[in-house]
């Protein structure tokens, strides 16, 4: 006969593991070996066998002290389970309820769960609000479809005059039991009770109204806070508004998506908003005062003499505000444009000729030339035989 493995050889866990790891190591050998995941594989049967064993010794406080003080011999002569092997301590039911969902029809964990209190599902809506309205916030108004209380039943389901009854088939608790035959015993496996839906109760005669769903659909309108700072794509929360929870639980909430609008003249980048303002040639090169619109109205900026075109500045405070804290607001970016006008009087175009030879003379350069009469040479080559990139 072939001598055992060491059990935590088998599970691949130090001696100083702990029942988290113990099991964690046993969850990932049982899905990789397990025969409904192997089926007709003896050697995959074999090591799930292995593995069982030693999960079950590891994972019992006491048996996991006998083994580490005598080994496998403090258990020889044991009677029952697979191969000889006590499995009455360990709890594979738990084990194969959380982990084995899949093959034995649905976990003990996952049941327990649907049949407690459930959050209701949430609704979503959305709303279109101007770029103004996202920046300082607004109300709008939503029309919703949404269930109430059936009002002929009182929520019951059942029909005025009768009242819903015990379900038979899992006397109330809303759960129902199935046992199973494995390689190492009986395994329990515990489900939601498909007559009652985990609700423990049935329903023989529905009211009429709602059809035994205790629910009737509605049109409602709500007023909707839209917070000062949202952005495009953002939602806003109503808390218990929207579909109605199950088994006692609460009402969940309706998520209120906004669309903002196109500005023609902002554009926003998280706080902060850009714009872009035309500047006269004359206001650009002597200095004076421009008006600028704002998201907080028009504010007079004084430009500077000699301001370059695409010149940015800064109006601090004069974006969003966060959506956290009202009191905190962005920056607006104003990029400057110089304008050249494009259609000029005979006398506007006398004094810039003016101006240009005051400042230059840039539209006699020919006639520069001529008078001096020497014209643009070819360059020179230079000593390695290369043209020169430069005019003499």
């Amino acid at each position: 006969m072939a001598e055992k493995r060491d059990y935590y050889e088998v599970l691949g866990v130090d001696k100083n593991a702990d029942e988290a790891a113990i099991k964690k190591a046993y969850r990932v050998l049982a899905k990789k070996y397990h025969p409904d995941a192997n089926p007709g594989n003896a050697e995959a049967e074999k090591k799930f066998k292995e593995a069982s064993e030693a999960y079950a010794v590891l994972s019992d406080p006491e048996k996991k002290r006998q083994y580490d003080q005598f080994g496998h011999a403090a258990f020889e002569g044991g009677a029952g389970g697979a191969g000889g092997f006590d499995f009455s301590g360990a709890d594979f039911g738990d084990i194969f309820g959380d982990i084995f969902g899949d093959f034995f029809g649905g976990g003990r964990r996952s049941s327990a769960r649907n049949n407690g209190p459930m959050k209701g599902a949430n609704l979503r809506t959305s709303v279109r609000i101007t770029f103004e309205e996202a920046v300082f916030g607004c109300k709008k108004e939503i029309e919703l479809t949404v269930k109430e209380n059936c009002k002929t039943c009182n929520g019951s389901g059942a029909k005025p005059g009768t009242t819903p009854e015990t379900c038979t088939k899992c006397g109330g608790k809303g759960q129902v039991v199935y046992t199973q035959q494995s390689f190492f015993g009986t395994v329990r496996n515990v489900q939601t009770c498909p007559d009652c839906q985990g609700s423990g109760k049935v329903i023989k005669e529905k009211c009429a109204d709602c059809h035994g769903t205790g629910y009737i659909s509605m049109r409602k309108r709500y007023s909707v806070d839209i917070p000062a700072g949202i952005d495009n794509g953002q939602s806003t929360r109503m808390p218990g508004l929207g579909e109605p929870g199950t088994n006692g639980g609460p009402r969940g909430d309706v998520l209120v998506e906004v669309i903002v609008g196109r500005h023609p003249i902002f554009q926003r980048q998280e706080f902060n908003i850009f714009s872009t303002v035309p500047v006269s040639y004359a206001v650009a090169a002597l200095g004076g005062e421009i008006f600028i619109d704002t998201v907080d109205g028009k504010v007079i900026y004084d430009v500077k003499p000699g301001t370059q075109t695409d010149t940015k500045v800064r109006l601090k405070g004069k974006g969003v505000p966060s959506w956290r804290n009202k009191d905190v607001r962005g920056d607006h970016y104003v990029t400057l444009v110089v304008q050249v006008p494009d259609k000029l009087s005979h006398e506007a175009k006398e004094l810039l000729k003016q101006f240009d030879a005051l400042t230059g003379d840039s539209l006699n350069a020919t006639k520069k030339m001529d008078e001096n009469d020497e014209e643009p040479k070819e360059p020179k080559d230079s000593k390695d035989g290369k043209k020169k990139k430069f005019w003499k």
